[in-house]
């Protein structure tokens, strides 16, 4: 059984889908169908002809058109797909407050990624709790079973490479938009499926759309919606049964929230009573289980040291 932790291991598998399935068990779509959420440009595209609202975008063909943009600042460039780790890929997405820094950007990207890929978004206000998720078992663009969760906290806060603490909610919102999106891709596999609220118009907007397993999937077993056991009884050949999730259920990633949550209460924007209220009720540890603590044990010297890190670089996280 294959399962991709990460896009350029799900595309692999969708590319070679035929050769594969002769051998093992896949959870990726072929890539007829992943395409559409692996390259951004033509999630976007999709996202146009089903009326999904997503954040300005432009796809600049030379430096001069993206000097001649109109562009409203503040922007993202970022590449359509990552399909090799450097820093631009590494960093997820760079911002850019005005044309001249925009333009730099754009020339030391240039160095990383084929300039053809490069997308040119607006930023959203907000920062991890404006972030939504929609969560499913898909067959042939059907939901199976399906979770909504909001990022609390993430790390670093402003593009998240990776979520720190995730709570379970009910939001119709993102819903609706996600459905008709995987129906019309006709999507098989596990999904989640990124969304922005825009407070200036109310909007929940279409980030990603992310074909493969992510960070805080172990939160689906706590809330009811155990996308890994669901997962394996797809590929088995097994009904899959509709699963209802528990609203307020919590993951936490310890070893990155800690690194967050210190400068997010300096500046203001958490406080200490807020940070303890986050943390009650039904909760799922991304690496502690009681059953299997050594994961756990070993994750509490790693925190140490980067939070010693953090101290010997003056307050700097890197």
């Amino acid at each position: 059984m294959l399962i991709p932790t990460g896009d350029e291991g799900a595309a692999l598998v969708a590319r070679h889908h035929s050769e594969l399935a002769k051998r093992f068990r896949l959870t990726t779509p072929p890539w007829h169908i992943l395409r559409w959420a692996y390259d951004k440009r033509l999630t976007y595209q999709l996202a146009d002809k089903l009326q999904v609202s997503h954040p300005w975008t432009f796809y600049p063909r030379s430096r001069r058109e993206l000097a001649e943009a109109n562009c409203p600042f503040p922007v993202i460039l970022k590449p359509a797909f990552r399909n090799k780790f450097n820093r631009l890929t590494a960093a997820k997405a760079w911002r850019a407050d005005d044309r001249q820094s925009l333009l730099a950007r754009y020339d030391k990207a240039c160095a990383f990624v084929d300039p053809q890929v490069l997308i040119v978004q607006e930023v959203i206000p907000g920062w991890g709790e404006a972030q939504f998720s929609y969560a499913a078992i898909c067959q042939d663009g059907r939901s199976l079973a399906s979770l909504v969760a909001r990022r609390l906290r993430q790390f670093p806060m402003d593009f998240g490479r990776a979520s720190t603490c995730v709570q379970t909610v009910d939001e119709p919102a993102v819903i609706e938009p996600s459905v008709r999106m995987l129906e019309a891709m006709k999507f098989t596999g596990i999904v989640e499926i990124e969304f922005k609220h825009d407070t200036r118009d109310g909007l929940h907007k279409l980030l990603d759309i992310n074909p493969r397993v992510w960070g805080w999937h172990s939160l689906g077993g706590r809330a009811g919606v155990d996308f890994s056991y669901l997962l394996w009884l797809q590929a088995c050949g097994a009904a899959v049964s509709e699963s209802r999730p528990q609203i307020g259920v919590r993951w936490v990633r310890a070893s990155t929230d800690l690194r967050t949550v210190p400068l997010e209460i300096l500046r203001g924007r958490l406080s200490l009573g807020e940070y303890a209220r986050s943390l009650r009720g039904p909760r799922e540890s991304a690496i502690f289980s009681p059953d299997d603590p050594l994961p756990g044990l070993l994750e509490l010297p790693l925190l140490a040291y980067l939070l010693g890190r953090r101290v010997f670089r003056g307050g700097k996280i890197a």
